[in-house]
């Protein structure tokens, strides 16, 4: 069988990541993704608008937020050779798929505000 979906994902590298990095973490979290601000509507009232980044953006923000989490106090030198558990979690983030990720959470975000 060649379903690699899992738990209505992706994949498991794609459900776990979201699980244990992303739970609980807003897109008005990372900086540039939501854009509030006020502006007049034609009959004169005052109206918020909300625009969000396209869920590509997003996702190379949630790239970057996930290695710097998984690899806090990791110092990374290209002199030195990584180690084995270090090579196994870069193998393991490369299956992730982040715009997944974004677009539910874009998602998630456009609900609560509705």
């Amino acid at each position: 069988m060649n379903d690699k979906t899992y738990n209505g994902w992706s994949n498991f590298a794609t459900w776990r990541i979201n699980l244990e990095i992303f739970d609980g973490v807003s897109l008005e979290d990372f900086s540039g993704v939501v854009d509030k601000f006020t502006e007049e509507e034609e009959d004169g009232e005052m109206a918020e608008r909300t625009i969000i980044c396209e869920p590509y953006v997003f996702a190379a923000q949630l790239s970057d937020y996930a290695e710097e989490i998984i690899f806090q106090g990791v110092r990374y030198d290209e002199r030195r050779p990584s180690n084995l558990m270090e090579d196994y979690a870069r193998a393991f983030l490369q299956d992730v798929n982040y715009i997944e990720i974004a677009e539910h959470m874009i998602e998630d975000y456009t609900r609560e505000q509705a």
